[in-house]
């Protein structure tokens, strides 16, 4: 990398830390970066997956406080994470090349959307909340059965996948949204270390992307954290579908 690139893979690493403590997509913000400096998409996958993981721990630290007394509720959820962390992970290095570089531009629309339909998911949501149901504390079977299936997705490729954790918590468990938003990072965070440690053994990776991601994204994790609740969400929101569709078109030209 030029020290140009390596800058620019800092600063995406530094924002991607900060939008997965908050709203999740940071890898919408790192994969286009890294492809700009001229990694394959598989490499730029497997490098961003590992780089993530201490600012995923770090955006997790950052909100022990809305952790508290969700101890068990997340050691059941990580469970499953984990399993469907490994399963995608297994995915990408066994699908042949050209499966993965078809799948990622769908992938990353899926995603784009997903951020682009936060508000609506968010106000069905409350919608949910406002009606007379009893109090979920784990969200049973249901919410087990989806996150997994959604941490398969994290596995294989992650942009936001912390933007389906919050839906589906948000549908299936009856918790502020902060509180929530906690829970995630700590799955993102597991998600993020088992399919990492998997790709250690069997992946090639670019290491200087990885280190600069890894210290980027854990001082954006934490700066996330403490002014996450002050982002106005429709900027935030801007931003990501912006880098994404960036991403999107280089996936699509390439």
């Amino acid at each position: 990398m030029t020290p140009l690139e390596m800058v620019g893979v800092f600063g995406a690493g530094v924002g991607a830390g900060a939008l997965n403590a908050v709203v999740g997509s940071g890898t919408l913000v790192t994969f286009p970066v890294l492809l700009a400096a001229g990694l394959s998409p598989l490499t730029a996958t497997v490098s961003n997956a590992l780089g993530l993981v201490p600012g995923a721990v770090s955006g997790a630290v950052g909100y022990r406080r809305e952790l508290a007394g969700q101890g068990r509720r997340v050691r059941k959820l990580a469970v499953g994470s984990a399993l469907g962390g490994i399963t995608g992970a297994v995915l990408l290095l066994a699908l042949p090349a050209e499966a993965f570089e078809t799948i990622v531009p769908c992938l990353v629309g899926l995603a784009l959307v997903l951020v682009a339909l936060q508000p609506l998911i968010g106000r069905k949501v409350r919608e949910r909340r406002s009606a007379d149901r009893p109090v979920r504390r784990d969200g049973g079977r249901t919410l087990f059965a989806g996150l997994t299936l959604a941490s398969v997705y994290g596995g294989y490729f992650a942009a936001a996948q912390g933007i389906i954790y919050i839906s589906l918590m948000g549908l299936l468990l009856d918790e502020p949204l902060q509180r929530l938003n906690a829970v995630k990072n700590v799955l993102v965070a597991v998600v993020n270390a088992v399919a990492a440690v998997f790709f250690l053994f069997v992946a090639d990776f670019d290491w200087t992307a990885v280190a600069l991601i890894a210290a980027g994204s854990t001082l954006g994790g934490q700066l996330g954290a403490a002014t996450g609740r002050r982002f106005r969400p429709a900027v935030l929101r801007t931003l990501v579908v912006a880098v994404g569709t960036v991403a999107l078109v280089q996936l699509v030209v390439r």
